[in-house]
């Protein structure tokens, strides 16, 4: 395997593998250097240079180095793929010296330079003869050879050949050539082959010259490959490399011979039956090759050019592109056989390309010009035409899914994105190795492309989530030379190379490779493509996404013939059979999908209660629906299944929406096509074939049909256990009972054809022109045929086939199940206009007269046929048809369509249909009019019909003779309604007395009354109305004419409808009738009886008594016994409804009730006797249930303990014994198993608990395998192994192994042996069986031995079990060192020592150490003797042992005793200072040091101290600096530690560590002495020392002291702790803008917690600033205030006050700032009046004169909603008017209002009428409140109040107008739009009598003011004094005192 990429860290999802196994090449040397150079043809400019090769040698090309002497560089003319042996030389200078070299190029490389040839060129003036051309002359074929060649023709051929030299140089520098691989298969020839290469894998052999594969091409159905040669032979390969055929190509013209031409595009049909091949000869040959191998190949169409074909590809079915070397791009039209340009150029095309999916094309030109196309640019909006210029010509190019790569001779590779612009340049013009690109292919899936140059494959992956191109590792092939062509296989999984001379290499790409269920091979070509292939059938499936999407997993199911696979946004499904495959988008959710493929043409996802089809071969979702039923049988899907005429598409669903409703979907429009409302479940529904009718079935296996396009329900069938639609027809076979129903003609669901079975229907097969239905009886299975005739007839009817439909039913007798077919085809003949088929159909029904109306209709239509044109279409013809079908008027259409009136009335005629008759000839004019009118009056009076002329004379108005007529035919009620019209006819008396009385003689009274009643005779009618039961009217007339009669006509009327029986509509007239008795028997025989109910509540108890039982039996019998039990007892029957909850068996309700009514000790008894009763009757659940009622279980459990009724009993106990419940079974598991009753026993042993007890029952019966049994299930995890031992030990011997081993339990039975001291039976088990076990038991055996003191028994079998140590052990615990002694030498010497050892340790306890040193040496364990003296705390023999036997450890030791001299305290410490004094004494200061170190403070601090001082100050004497940094490091921050600070600071002021100084001063908290170090040693410490100090101050809470320090820091810490009182404080005392910093941090932090009018009084004290980010908190505390409750009133004033002062200052700040006039000034001054408002109305509110003023303030609010809560503002603006009694103003303030709570309630304003407001200038758009803010109690009120007042028709519900026309409180006039000044008071507006104040914009009606003064000169307020204040203050002034009434 080799790699173009290795795989990256996180495995890139376009990574491309090359893998390939190639074919190496014939080694050649260097070609040899040319001979006999020679220059010919000399001229002024231009020259000629032959020469020779060596023969036997192959050469490819050559090189010219072309030097002028004392002239500019060389000049090198290279050129490869040419057998010529001379070059033109160009552009010399005349009369200058040449000198000439020549090189040949072979297979391997260039020879050395020839020999140098020297020459000059010729003078201008010189000229050689026109004849001195010599042999070797290079001439022109086809030009004049009489003259020779000018300079400039010469110029222009050489530079077209030059032009054609490059293109072919250019695109590839070497030929391959693919051979035949017969020599391959001749075992002769095996050796002459080439060498294996383990690069590519060959499809043909390598040459050893010149044979370039030109063009390459795979078919898009991956099965063949073909590859055209230098020869111009194509060679066809099978997808395994293998050569299966090839044919010859053929020139445009043969007189030019076969090698005129060179094969430059190739390309298959997308169908792979045809190859298209371009040729340089101007020609385009298409050749069908057909689909197997061997077909004989033809040309089937051929395109003639203007020029060369250079390239070319086959996009889509009929179209093929091709580029030509004039510069055009064209089309071939395959169908057609017809070529057109595309577009054209000026430059040669030298490459075209298209992308993935064929709809575009990309072509490039020799100029470096890159052109697109698109044929469809399926929605991506690219551009067309010219793209890009690339820096060379784009031999090598390649359209990829995300951009475009182009390459050429420059050896750059450049990637452009979709418009051009570049993306990426991999630049490879500086590395030696790299020679031009000559050819590109892009992977099918457009993620990866190849580039082919000189022996290498450059590979490039796209790498979505950088969205770059990323570049593998090149594929190198020594002697590969040049790549001319590249081919991909269309499935992605091959690459293809054409090389030099070798052949073609195939190259396998895949990612990896899987097998899934050893069934299929799953090959990943690229991140987005899989290759799923049938290992057994060989067949291959291509899944790729579309979009490009990486696909993640693949899964086969659906009996493996469905592919699922998920990418990260798409689903990918594909029918492996069909080959159709679909993506559709989708989004991961967790792999919860469910699928279902039951259905082959669609997929069935579940995921999520959300059911989702998928056809397969379509991308989008045919649909999707909620739904929580996955079961595939209540799910039906139909798509395309049998075509029917004029629907192209039929696709439909039907599905459940729940249980009982069926939905039917239209899947292509995507509506709701049906929707069935069952009445019970439904388990199981399916469409038919063509999705007209839905077939279910319910729980109740009803069969129902449903007609989809009449939406009609049909029940077909009860107890249908089977059915099913009969496959490829709408025949339908069911199964009741032991009946086979068939239904052959479904629209006719009750003709159905019935037959018996013994059986039941298992399934149904249709094939080989029978269809049977197989029934298995019993163990066989039989086959019932169906009639396949009939089901053919439907089949026929479908197609279509009429004809066909009526020779089938010509051969069956007349059934039911026939005639329905003659009809239904009679009717589809006639749709057909098949007129002699439905001819024959009415003859076959016995329609004689409709068959011969048709006979004489197509005899008009063959008439009309032979003549004219299609018979059917005459118009008499169609007009017939139309009254065949009875469709008249259709036909009356047709014929006065044609102007065929006479016939169209003389059809009328004779269907004597006068009326149309006329009506026609009305319409028409026709002159016959008048007399077709008197004829038909005529006929009816000829045919006595009086009714039908009375009629026709009463249209032509006149009324008397109508009304005669209708008499005569005696018709009076139409005399009487015709009277009744016509005024004129009412006031002849003697008529109307002639009609009444005929109407009473024909007992129409009603009609009769309602003619008395128009002719003012009340009593006649009512009479009449009364005979004729006319009652409504009656009671009506009544009501107005007689009242007193109204009672008896109710009363009356009821018993009318009580003879009618209509009890139900009677009860309500005897009601009226006052009838109650009557109303009662009504309502109890119409059985209304809760109506009954009703009546008898209101009656009087005697009367009502006697009826209620029989309301209270009804009761009872619907078991409502609730309902009775309160009736009974209203009705007195107590008892009665006792028996009834008796009967029903509710003893609880009847003891109950019985209770109320009933002594408890008779209750008692009763029920006892009963419960016997029942218990002598068996019903013993009856008596249970009687006992328990009485409170008597015990009498229960003895009866079913009498009755040994066990589980009963146990019922009981546990319900009413829970305590005894145990016992209880524990009682019965020993009387059962007394009774020999051992199952039940164990039932009730297991249940108390005790299997014990069940186990022992088992083996003292003897039944082991029971015992076993229960204590496997209930006793544990060793319960039965226990009982298996036990039973094994029982039977003993063989038979005890058999047993043992047939549970697996024999060697745990020999452990439980051992265990338990068994020692007989586990040897006598492990002799038999396990041998092995033999030792482990005796060892056992000698543990039991030892714990019974038996040693010597003990020590034989330790020995016998192979454990003499144990022994010993065993001695040696006992302390019997003798025996220990012996036994160790005996059986086990390396125990010796181990003896000894003992023996040591007993005289160590007894302290005897020089005994026990020396048994240790004797055991050589001299470090035991060093561990035990160290634990004694002999440290002076333990260094002594040390030394004389274990030198290495002594110095270890010494370190060690160190420590433990440390850790011992004082005593320890003291031996360690006395050491380091000796040390300091002896001169060793480093080890004084460490052991001064190692002192610790073991609660002698001064001690320590003294200890690391001295420690430091020997460092720092004595030792190196290093050194003493070090000593002093580590005393330091010890010496803090234990508090001394000042001497740790010292000794690093010592050393000159400052910084160290300095912490020790600040963790000592010496801060003074740390400044004082950092200011005089090193001041850049001073703010270090600063901010510890001001952290330690806030973490000690120090804030006073803090403030000295960080006054920000301390109001900070203030905050953090909450302590704002001291914050503001401390604030106040600095500046401005610090003290409205925190502030406004305090003032959010109040509105945070509710507290809004705290931080109200918080800017009332400190001022408002006008900083914007203050404007929230501001906007903030104002709607707070204007949301609060209970600031509608006098008490408020103080909160306004301040929040209008507030404001006021605010906005004079703002004045002042940069924020003055914007937008948020005008707000605030818009909040400071509503503000002034508010307060304003506070003070008026205290005052009662000032009512009105106040009242219009709150109405004044109402222009400013937008800013406050709509509902609260209009709540106090009526409850204001209310007040005063303004009610037109209150109502409709009130009335908004309520809209508002309503609309707040709904969440939308949408509702809100405007229309009361419209001209005001109140605005419409406000923002709707988020909660209520009137409470619920006073919103009731409001709507009371309003309900109350609409009802007032005095009420006028306007709002109040002013002499403007407009409503009085609108700034506003609408009819003008002059805008007035509201008035400081009451906001009005002000219109006369003006006080002008001095700030601009503020004034006041001067009544109101002088009220207001008024008002505070009387009362003295202070309120009121306070508003006039802050007036004087904010409008620069009073006016003028003065006030006046006038």
């Amino acid at each position: 395997m080799a790699s173009l990429m290795p795989l990256s860290p996180y495995l890139s999802p376009t990574v491309l593998l090359l893998v390939s196994c190639d074919l190496g090449f014939v080694r050649a040397d260097r070609p040899p250097s040319p001979v006999n150079v020679t220059v010919t043809h000399l001229r002024a400019n231009s020259a000629t240079v032959s020469w020779d090769v060596p023969e036997g040698n192959i050469v490819i090309g050559y090189s010219i180095s072309q030097q002028r002497q004392n002239g500019p560089g060389q000049r090198v003319i290279r050129e490869v793929n040419t057998t010529t042996r001379a070059c033109a030389l160009w552009g010399l200078a005349e009369d200058s010296d040449y000198t000439v070299q020549v090189r040949s190029i072979g297979l391997r490389g260039e020879s050395p330079p020839g020999p140098r040839v020297h020459f000059r060129t010729l003078k201008g003036s010189d000229r050689l003869p026109s004849n001195s051309s010599s042999p070797g002359d290079i001439t022109v074929e086809g030009l004049d050879g009489e003259r020779p060649l000018q300079t400039g023709e010469v110029v222009i051929i050489v530079v077209v050949l030059l032009m054609w030299a490059a293109v072919i140089g250019l695109f590839c520098r070497q030929y391959d050539i693919i051979k035949d691989n017969d020599s391959n298969n001749n075992p002769k020839e095996k050796g002459k082959g080439p060498e294996q290469s383990p690069q590519g894998r060959p499809v043909g052999t390598r040459q050893d010259g010149a044979a370039k594969v030109t063009c390459m091409a795979w078919s898009p159905n991956n099965a063949k490959f073909a590859v055209c040669t230098v020869d111009r032979v194509v060679l066809l390969y099978d997808e395994h490399g293998e050569r299966r055929d090839k044919f010859s190509t053929k020139p445009a013209d043969m007189k030019y011979g076969r090698k005129s031409y060179m094969v430059k595009g190739m390309a298959f049909s997308p169908d792979s039956t045809k190859i298209a091949i371009g040729q340089t000869d101007n020609i385009i040959y298409v050749y069908k090759i057909g689909e197997d191998w061997g077909d004989k190949k033809v040309i089937c169409n051929k395109f003639i050019q203007t020029s060369a074909v250079i390239c070319l590809q086959w996009p889509a079915e009929y179209i093929i592109v091709f580029g030509l070397a004039e510069g055009k791009v064209r089309l071939a039209n395959t169908k057609t056989n017809k070529s057109s340009t595309i577009y054209g150029t000026d430059s040669y095309v030298v490459s075209l390309t298209t992308n993935c999916s064929g709809k575009g094309i990309l072509s490039g030109h020799a100029d470096g010009t890159i052109v697109r196309y698109f044929f469809d640019d399926e929605g991506s909006g690219e551009s067309q035409g010219k793209l890009v210029n690339h820096s060379c010509p784009p031999y090598a190019l390649a359209w990829a899914t995300n951009s475009i790569v182009a390459a050429g001779c420059d050896r750059r590779i450049v990637a452009y994105g979709k418009e051009g612009h570049v993306l990426q340049t991999f630049d490879y013009s500086r590395d030696p190795q790299e020679r031009e690109f000559t050819t590109a292919a892009a992977s099918p899936g457009g993620q990866s492309v190849v580039l082919g140059s000189y022996d290498r494959l450059r590979v490039f992956n796209w790498s979505p989530r950088r969205s770059i191109w990323e570049e593998a590792k090149p594929k190198e092939i020594a002697s590969l030379y040049t790549i001319t062509a590249l081919a991909w296989k269309r499935d992605g999984s091959r690459l293809c190379a054409g090389t030099l001379c070798g052949g073609v290499e195939l190259f396998d790409c895949c990612l990896r490779r899987s097998i899934y269920k050893n069934k299929f091979e799953l090959t990943y070509v690229g991140p987005s493509q899989v290759i799923v292939k049938n290992l057994s059938s060989g067949t291959r499936v291509v899944l790729k996404s579309h979009y490009g999407y990486e696909v993640e997993e693949v899964k086969i199911l659906g009996k493996e013939r469905y592919l699922v696979a998920h990418t990260s946004d798409t689903l990918l499904l594909g029918d492996l059979n069909t080959n159709r495959l679909s993506e559709v988008a989708w989004q991961g959710s967790g792999g919860n999908e469910k699928y279902f493929f039951e259905n082959e043409n669609v997929c069935m996802i579940f995921n999520a209660g959300e059911l989702t089809l998928v056809e397969y071969g379509s991308n989008d979702t045919l649909g999707s629906v909620r739904t929580e039923f996955m079961n595939p049988h209540l799910i039906s899907v139909r798509i395309n299944e049998r075509r029917q005429r004029g629907m192209e598409d039929n696709k439909k669903l039907a599905y459940l929406v729940d249980i009982k409703t069926i939905a039917i979907v239209d899947l292509i429009g995507g509506y709701n096509i049906g929707t069935i409302s069952h009445e019970s479940r439904v388990d199981w529904l399916e469409l038919n074939e063509t999705g007209h009718k839905l077939l279910f079935r319910d729980r109740k296996l009803r069969l129902h049909l449903y007609d989809i396009e009449s939406c009609s329900k049909t029940m077909i069938l009860n107890f249908c256990s089977y059915v099913q639609w009969v496959p490829g027809s709408d025949v339908l076979v069911a199964q009741n009972r032991n009946s086979l129903c068939v239904w052959y003609n479904i629209e006719a669901p009750e003709r159905v054809t019935m037959s018996s079975i013994r059986g039941d229907v298992v399934g149904l097969e249709r094939g080989e022109g029978k269809t049977e239905v197989m029934v298995t009886e019993g163990v066989t299975t039989v086959a019932y045929t169906l009639d396949e005739g009939l089901i053919e007839f439907g089949t026929a009817i479908d197609d279509g086939n009429y004809t066909r439909a009526t020779a089938f039913l010509e051969t069956l007798e007349m059934t039911p199940e026939t005639e329905a077919m003659w009809k239904t085809l009679s009717k589809l003949a006639l749709e057909a206009r098949q007129l002699h088929i439905a001819e024959r159909c009415f003859s076959a029904l016995g329609h004689v007269a409709k068959a011969r109306f048709l006979r004489e209709t197509i005899k008009i239509a063959d008439q009309v046929s032979q003549e004219y044109a299609k018979g059917t279409d005459f118009y008499r013809v169609r007009a017939r048809l139309a009254m065949l079908d009875k469709n008249y008027k259709l036909a009356e259409m047709i014929f006065l369509e044609q102007n065929a009136v006479e016939e169209a009335m003389d059809m009328y005629r004779e269907l004597h249909r006068w009326d149309e008759c006329i009506a026609v000839a009305e319409a028409k004019g026709h002159p016959s009019l008048e007399k077709l009118r008197r004829g038909y009056y005529q006929w009816l009076m000829d045919t006595q019909q009086e009714e039908r002329a009375g009629e026709l004379q009463e249209s032509q108005g006149d009324g008397l003779a109508a009304i005669s007529l209708y008499l005569k035919a005696g018709l009076p009620a139409k005399a009487a309604r015709l009277v009744l019209t016509q005024e004129e006819l009412l006031a002849n008396t003697e008529l109307v007395e002639h009609i009444t009385a005929a109407l009473i003689k024909g007992e129409l009274y009603e009609r009769a009354g309602d003619l008395f009643e128009k002719i003012q005779n009340p009593q006649r009618a009512l009479e009449c109305y009364c005979k004729g039961n006319a009652f409504m009217k009656a009671v009506e007339l009544a009501r107005l004419a007689f009242p007193v009669e109204v009672v008896r006509l109710e009363e009356a009327w009821g018993d009318h409808l009580v003879q009618q029986k209509q009890l139900d509509a009677a009860i309500n007239h005897y009601i009226e009738a006052r009838c109650s008795i009557k109303a009662i028997e009504a309502a109890l025989g119409a059985r209304q009886w809760k109506k009954a109910i009703y009546i008898l509540d209101l009656q009087d108890r005697n009367t009502a008594s006697k009826y209620y039982p029989r309301v209270a039996q009804h009761y009872a019998s619907l078991q409502e016994y609730e309902i009775a039990e309160e009736l009974y007892t209203k009705g007195d029957r107590t008892k009665d409804a006792i028996d009834m909850y008796t009967q029903a068996g509710r003893w609880e309700q009847a003891h109950k009730l019985a209770m109320k009514c009933m002594r408890p000790e008779d209750v008692s008894v009763l029920y006892i006797t009963q419960a016997q009763e029942m218990e002598k009757q068996g019903k013993y659940r009856e008596a249970e249930r009687l006992y328990v009622t009485v409170e008597e279980p015990d009498l229960a459990i003895t009866m079913f303990k009498k009755h040994k009724l066990y589980d009963d009993m146990i019922r009981l106990v546990g319900k009413h014994h829970p305590d005894l419940l145990s016992d209880t079974h524990l009682h019965l598991g020993k009387e059962l198993e007394a009774e020999g009753r051992l199952q039940e026993a164990e039932y009730h042993y297991l249940e108390a608990q005790e299997w014990k007890a069940t186990v022992n029952m088992y083996r003292s019966s003897g039944l082991w395998e029971e015992a076993y049994r229960v204590a496997k299930a209930h006793g544990g995890a060793n319960a039965h192994k226990h009982v298996a031992y036990l039973w094994a030990k029982s039977l003993g011997g063989e038979a005890a192994v058999r047993l043992l081993n047939k549970l697996g339990l024999l060697e745990a039975a020999i452990d439980h042996a051992a265990n338990n001291c068994s020692f007989e039976f586990a040897f006598e088990l492990s002799r038999l069986a396990l041998t092995h076990k033999t030792p482990e038991i005796h060892l056992r055996y000698a543990m039991y031995l030892e714990d019974e003191g038996k040693f010597e028994e003990a020590e034989g079998e330790f020995i016998r079990a192979g454990k003499p140590k144990e022994a010993v052990l065993m001695f040696v615990h006992n302390q019997d060192w003798e025996a220990a002694q012996r036994v160790a030498e005996a059986h086990d010497p390396d125990s010796v020592a181990e003896v000894l050892v003992g023996q040591a340790r007993v005289a160590l306890e007894e302290k005897d150490f020089q005994k026990a040193e020396a048994l240790l040496l004797r055991a050589q364990r001299p470090g035991l003797a060093l561990n035990y003296y160290k634990e004694a705390g002999l440290w002076s023999d333990a260094l002594r042992i040390c030394k004389d036997y274990m030198p290495g450890q002594l110095e270890a030791l010494q370190e060690e005793y160190e420590r433990e001299a440390t850790k011992k305290g004082a005593r320890g410490v003291e031996g360690l200072v006395e050491q380091a004094r000796q040390w300091e004494q002896a001169g060793e200061y480093s080890r004084a040091v460490d052991c001064y170190l190692k002192v610790r403070d073991s609660g002698n601090s001064s001690l320590a101290e003294k200890c690391w001082m001295k420690a430091a100050e020997l460092s720092i004497k004595f030792l190196l600096p290093q050194r003493s940094l070090e000593v002093v490091r580590a005393v330091g921050p010890q010496l803090v530690g234990i508090g001394k600070h000042s001497a740790a600071a010292e000794l690093y002021l010592n050393l000159d560590l400052v910084k160290e100084a300095i912490d020790a001063f600040i963790e000592g908290e010496e801060w003074n002495k740390a400044k004082r170090v950092a200011k005089e040693l090193d001041p850049r410490y001073e703010d270090y020392v600063d901010e510890h100090y001001k952290e330690f101050l806030k973490n000690q809470g120090k804030v006073e002291s803090l403030v000295g320090v960080d006054v920000i820091a301390a109001l900070d810490l203030y905050v953090e702790q909450g302590q704002w009182d001291k914050c503001i404080e401390t604030a106040t005392k600095q500046n401005y803008k610090i003290l409205h910093k925190y502030v406004a941090l305090y003032a959010t932090h109040l509105i945070r917690e509710g507290s809004s009018t705290q931080a109200l009084a918080l800017y009332v004290q400190h001022g408002a600033p006008a900083n914007p980010q203050n404007f929230n908190i501001y906007k903030r505390i104002f709607t707070d205030m204007v949301s609060s409750p209970g600031t509608n009133s006098a008490e408020a004033y103080h909160s306004w006050a301040d929040l209008r002062d507030v404001l006021f200052n605010l906005c004079e700040n703002l004045v002042k700032s940069s924020e003055a006039n914007s937008p948020a000034h005008e707000e605030f001054e818009t909040m400071l009046l509503i503000a002034h408002y508010y307060a304003t109305r506070s003070a008026a509110q205290s005052i009662k004169q000032l009512e009105t003023v106040a009242a219009r303030l709150s109405v004044s609010l109402l222009r400013h909603t937008q800013l406050l809560p709509a509902d609260k503002a209009f709540y106090e603006a009526g409850i204001s008017a209310k007040a005063v009694g303004w009610e037109d103003m209150a109502f409709i303030f009130l009335n908004r209002f309520l809209d508002l709570t309503d609309a707040i309630e709904e969440g939308t304003l949408d509702a809100l009428d405007h229309s009361d407001f419209q001209d005001t200038d109140i605005p419409f758009e406000v923002p709707l409140p988020a909660k209520q803010h009137v409470p619920e109690a006073q919103r009731e009120e409001v709507r009371d109040w309003v309900l109350t007042v609409s009802m007032d028709q005095r009420l006028e519900q306007v709002l109040p107008r002013d002499e403007r026309g407009a409503y009085e409180a609108s700034l506003v006039a609408a009819s003008t739009g002059v805008r007035a000044l509201p008035c400081l008071i009451t906001g009005y507006p002000i219109l006369r009598n003006k006080i002008e104040f001095k700030r601009p914009g503020k004034a006041a009606n001067k009544d109101n003011w002088n009220k207001f003064l008024m008002a505070i000169k009387t009362t003295h307020s202070p309120a009121c004094q306070d508003v006039l204040k802050f007036i004087s203050q904010w409008c620069g002034g009073l006016p003028s005192t003065s006030f006046s009434f006038q």
